[in-house]
């Protein structure tokens, strides 16, 4: 009789311990789902300077014109010299980009993270990676102004 109640009770908490094992992985399953279906909301960047420690100008005065860019650098890939007339700020969603000043002063951004471009002031930015660079960009410009404005004279070394 006593192997027959010590039998029945391990299989009642071999069932127990099943249930809750179940009912834990389906609470588990069960708040998975909710992290998934919840809004995470992240702060990247908040800033008043370019990467390079330089204030930001004043805002434009005018009607603003927002732009969104993506820009793709394949590896080894060196941009012209180049300045920026309009605040502008991005996130690097692949590779990693080094942009660097015309003093020499150089910042490389990984993925992953945000980066507020230099304005008025002339630089380039290179791949250096083995991967191609996506970079996605956010202007705040104004009809007709450029984005970006064009050194060719200074020749790239």
């Amino acid at each position: 009789m006593i192997q027959i109640k010590n039998w029945m009770l391990s299989g009642i908490l071999i069932i127990s311990s099943t249930t809750v094992s179940l009912t834990s992985c389906k609470e588990a399953k069960v708040q998975e789902d909710n992290d998934v279906q919840q809004v995470v909301s992240t702060e990247l960047i908040r800033t008043s300077q370019s990467w390079d420690g330089v204030e930001l100008p004043d805002y434009l005065q005018g009607r603003p014109e927002l732009v969104a860019m993506k820009y793709v650098f394949p590896p080894g890939k060196k941009l012209g010299w180049h300045h920026h007339p309009v605040m502008n700020y991005g996130i690097l969603v692949q590779g990693e980009l080094t942009i660097i000043g015309q003093d020499g002063k150089e910042k490389t951004v990984h993925e992953g993270e945000a980066v507020v471009e230099m304005v008025n002031t002339i630089h380039h930015g290179e791949n250096r990676g083995t991967k191609p660079v996506i970079l996605y960009m956010f202007y705040l410009a104004q009809k007709d102004l450029p984005l970006a404005v064009q050194h060719p004279e200074i020749p790239l070394e």
